[in-house]
């Protein structure tokens, strides 16, 4: 870790200012913005970039890089600007897992912020109560609630500003109240049922009874005041102290499973990244429990079908078929096997054996047909957020936070504004399954952050929103980098597809009609997608060129992406 140390931050005056204060940073301070409206354009920095969920944790982990903070100081700041600003997606209720690359040691470190689960019942006992599955919401849904602990840990190890400080501006956007987007609007419109049956949901975020319209004020006093007591009082609050209390009393008072003591047991866990070469890269992700191993085989088939993979073509029907044959196959160990590493039965040697990746991809043909289809198809619709910083000196963070699904659980603990996510919704009740629920077993995840070497050194850090899919769109997002040879923004802005469970196909109808066709001649279900809609993901990333130090970054406009580069 460098020895440098970031001054304090002043506070903002009104988070509402967005615009002009992008306008002035963009004049005075040589400022380079990438909007989400704007195809094809990067953010170009030689010190640092950032790219995040929203524009306004943009905004603010750009001035800590600018005030002289580090790559972790940056992020946990415009994580927690996240949890107020994209409230159906992520927050103090949330779970959040990390990859951070240090400059000084060449080292990549991995910190696991997902919450276990409760210990009020066991298995046997849920069984009696009559359920033959984990409810998808409600107080049972909810494990315990990792990412405070994790901002705070992250912090302590890579960080140079204190908890208290990288708070700041999340508080200040809360007690100023959050402005409206159309997509928030859309989104908190889309909750509405699931809102309305929970009466301190609604009083929140339907205040006077209906939905905000764009343009609106959110008000959020009430997660300022539990960021304003986390930022006196310490993360630890959150666990042992009155927020602890408000938790575990709340969902007991609900017959939920987690108490008093799982919360004050939490504690966020270092571990090391996993890996496998790719074209000539080291791709490092998440180990299990998160689905980062997925990605992994993906890659490590791809290799083995096709060395000359980019002769194939971009987005030609063997190149879309193969992409989707390594997900299905990838899919299939997923769907199985990972879970909380302590239970799973085979290891991530064993998931990326070479011998077992060449056979598997020995069964893929760039030009065959489509698999047999599914007889059922699993809709999700996962809500998270992504940062990207990297600062001056080359430290790269890659941290994605979750409630999992919109508003996760759909509680909302009176009197903190505290959402608590569905996490635990993921457990199976199956007991030959590994992600079989069991007290004080972290769930499988769907977050899967990346960081890419090239030579022992960053390259690229990438990742996306997008639940299931979010392994779909890193794997086309790299190889448009990697293989035909797009910039950040325009690997993003290409049209992409996404597996549904079913095995057919969404694409984004941006790809030639004649494509379609030819996939469905092979015997694929086509869904064309027109737009640029939030099913596809939200990919950022951040290029960072070996030569010359520059800093090239992107972000999605299929949500709310926003990056910034100095």
């Amino acid at each position: 870790m460098h020895p440098h140390k970031a001054q304090s931050l002043p506070k903002r005056a009104s988070a509402v200012l967005l615009i002009s204060i992008l306008a002035i940073l963009t004049s005075a301070c040589g400022l380079s913005i990438a909007r989400n409206a704007e195809p094809g354009r990067d953010a170009l920095g030689t010190n640092g970039a950032i790219t995040a969920g929203h524009p306004l944790a943009a905004e603010a982990g750009l001035r800590v890089l600018q005030s002289g903070g580090l790559a972790m100081d940056a992020a946990i700041t415009a994580a927690a600007v996240l949890a107020v600003a994209r409230p159906h997606m992520n927050g103090v209720g949330g779970d959040m897992f990390l990859l951070y690359h240090d400059s000084a040691t060449k080292l990549t470190y991995a910190l696991n912020g997902s919450g276990r689960s409760g210990s009020a019942m066991t298995l046997e006992e849920l069984k009696t109560q009559g359920f033959e599955q984990m409810p998808g919401s409600g107080p049972l849904s909810v494990s315990v609630p990792g990412a405070v602990g994790a901002w705070a840990e992250g912090l302590r190890r890579f960080g140079t500003i204190s908890f208290a400080d990288a708070l700041q501006p999340a508080i200040d956007l809360a007690t100023a109240g959050l402005p409206v987007s159309d997509r928030l609007a859309e989104d908190i419109a889309g909750a509405e049922a699931k809102l309305r049956r929970e009466p301190e949901a609604a009083r929140i975020f339907l205040p006077g009874g209906s939905t905000p319209k764009p343009g609106d004020l959110l008000q959020r006093h009430d997660i300022a005041k539990t960021l304003t007591t986390l930022q006196e009082e310490g993360w630890e609050e959150m666990y042992t102290g009155s927020l602890g209390r408000s938790v575990s009393r709340y969902l007991q008072d609900r017959k939920g499973l987690v108490t008093l003591n799982d919360m004050a047991d939490y504690l966020p866990e270092w571990t090391q990244p996993i890996s496998t070469r790719y074209q000539g890269l080291e791709v490092q992700a998440f180990p299990p429990n998160t689905q980062g191993i997925t990605l992994l085989q993906e890659l490590a088939m791809l290799q083995q079908v096709d060395d000359n993979l980019a002769e194939l073509g971009h987005n030609t029907p063997d190149y879309l078929h193969t992409v989707s044959e390594v997900i299905r196959l990838a899919f299939v160990d997923r769907d199985n096997e990972v879970a909380d590493p302590r239970a799973m039965r085979v290891g991530v040697d064993d998931l990326l054996d070479a011998d077992r990746i060449s056979q598997l991809a020995k069964t893929i043909d760039p030009s065959g047909h489509a698999p047999i289809p599914s007889d059922t198809f699993l809709e999700d619709h996962p809500n998270t957020v992504y940062v990207i910083a990297v600062d001056q000196y080359g430290n790269v963070v890659s941290l994605i936070q979750s409630l999992f699904a919109t508003f996760g659980s759909g509680l909302v603990v009176p009197e903190t504004g505290i959402v608590l996510h569905n996490r635990g919704s993921l457990f199976r009740f199956d007991e030959t399954h590994p992600n079989v629920f069991a007290p004080r077993r972290r769930p499988f995840h769907t977050l899967c952050p990346v960081i890419v070497l090239s030579n022992d050194l960053p390259w690229l850090a990438l990742g996306t929103p997008g639940g299931d899919g979010q392994t779909h769109t890193i794997v086309q997002v790299l190889n448009n980098i990697q293989l035909f040879g797009m910039t950040p923004q325009e690997a993003i802005d290409a049209p992409r597809l996404r597996r549904r469970s079913d095995g057919s196909l969404a694409l984004e109808d941006r790809i030639p009609e004649d494509v379609r066709k030819a996939l469905e001649e092979r015997g694929y279900k086509v869904h064309p997608r027109s737009g640029w809609t939030a099913e596809f993901g939200g990919a950022q990333a951040v290029l960072i060129d070996q030569i010359t130090g520059r800093r090239r970054s992107g972000a999605d406009r299929r949500r709310e992406g926003w990056t910034l580069a100095y």
